[in-house]
């Protein structure tokens, strides 16, 4: 059977549980923005947070099913696809960098779904500037101190642990950049209260409070250098399932919009029925099918082992055009539904609501640009 023949086989799988357990579930999710353990459990029974990871750790180890899994759940759900990918990012960053004993710590817990994991960069003054943290881990006997405050950390109450990005002495250089293991129940971790966010409303961000935090040697990721590296490398590879998080609610806003002038009619025919209309549902659908042909494309040079210079500005392409068309395309949907698009009665208005939270999480989409126009034309000067 080909890779192909694999991922035709799952899409069926996740699709028909997307539409007959998950697509039920989505409204109440967004509007009572709680974390729906009734999906997570839902994915774990089926393997899913298993399937970017090597075989060894029970995984198919291709990026490229991952992203079918997040489009057929995101499709109906943002929140429940969301679930996977808090899950996997953290889990490139310990395929990227960690030790085999980490690796073999870490993995299978995750991999089952038996362990919640988050990974938290973001301060109040660095955004998409990773290089900018303050946060310090000063070295002591046995291991590290942690000293700081994040924002924005997604997933952290539920999260059995959090890798914590930390410059490690003195250094200001991003080099000393490295990801440390903070366990939830730690002495001097503090999570704060929950962002109230107009889209992603079912998974918690929430900012963190390091104070003294002990951080045992063994719980820094990989040697203790080239952490920097190691965090783009996994948000690098992270990418196209973002992208296809994208793609996903562009597909899915173009369902409703579809089955919404199917049925509404004006001046004596069905909406539909309007060329107008009919010429955006064509636009809605080329930017859609391009974007899921970039999204898999990336996803497939991850799978192929591509990385570094070679995978960043193809990452970034996709990230930022699949996240820019859910955008058009979800505000288009909403323009089709009229008044009711901006009713809280109706569902199109929450994937305009998360298609903007995809604009500007996991790098912003000028961030992306910055990292394509460098590729294509060098750094510009400081």
């Amino acid at each position: 059977m080909t890779d192909r023949e694999d991922e035709e086989r799952l899409r069926d799988l996740v699709r028909r549980v997307a539409r007959e357990k998950v697509a039920a579930r989505a409204d109440a999710i967004d509007r009572t923005a709680e974390y729906p353990q009734d999906m997570f459990d839902l994915l774990r029974g089926l393997g899913l947070f298993a399937l970017p990871f090597p075989a060894e750790y029970g995984g198919t180890g291709s990026m490229a099913c991952a992203c079918v899994a997040i489009e057929e759940l995101g499709r109906v759900c943002y929140n429940t696809a969301y679930l996977l990918a808090v899950q996997w990012t953290p889990i490139g960053a310990i395929l990227a960098g960690g030790t085999p004993e980490q690796k073999q710590r870490w993995l299978p817990g995750l991999a089952s779904g038996e362990r919640r994991a988050a990974i938290s960069v973001t301060e109040p003054q660095s955004g998409s500037d990773v290089s900018g943290i303050k946060t310090r881990a000063q070295r002591v006997a046995g291991g590290y101190r942690l000293q700081g405050a994040k924002v924005w950390c997604t997933g952290a109450p539920v999260s059995d642990y959090i890798f914590v990005g930390a410059k490690t002495g003195d250094s200001d250089d991003a080099a000393s950049i490295n990801l440390f293991l903070v366990h939830r129940g730690d002495a001097g971790l503090t999570i704060g209260r929950k962002e109230e966010k107009t889209g992603a409303r079912g998974v918690p961000s929430c900012p963190l409070f390091l104070d003294d935090v002990f951080v045992p040697a063994e719980n820094c990721l990989g040697s203790g250098t080239g952490g920097f590296k190691l965090v783009m490398e996994a948000f690098n590879t992270a990418r196209p399932i973002h992208a296809m998080r994208g793609v996903a609610l562009a597909q899915g806003a173009i369902d409703h919009a579809v089955a919404y002038i199917a049925e509404r009619r004006a001046f004596g025919k069905a909406v539909a029925e309007f060329q107008g209309v009919r010429w955006m549902i064509a636009d809605m659908q080329i930017q859609t099918e391009a974007a899921r042909s970039l999204a898999y494309r990336v996803a497939r040079m991850v799978d192929d082992g591509v990385a570094g210079k070679a995978l960043a500005p193809m990452a970034a392409m996709a990230k930022c055009f699949a996240t820019d068309v859910a955008m058009k395309v979800a505000t288009d949907a909403v323009q089709l539904f009229g008044a009711s698009g901006v009713s809280a009665d109706y569902p199109i208005n929450r994937y305009m609501r998360d298609a903007k939270v995809l604009q500007i999480i996991e790098g912003t989409n000028q961030i992306q640009r910055n990292i394509i126009g460098n590729a294509v034309l060098g750094r510009a000067p400081r």
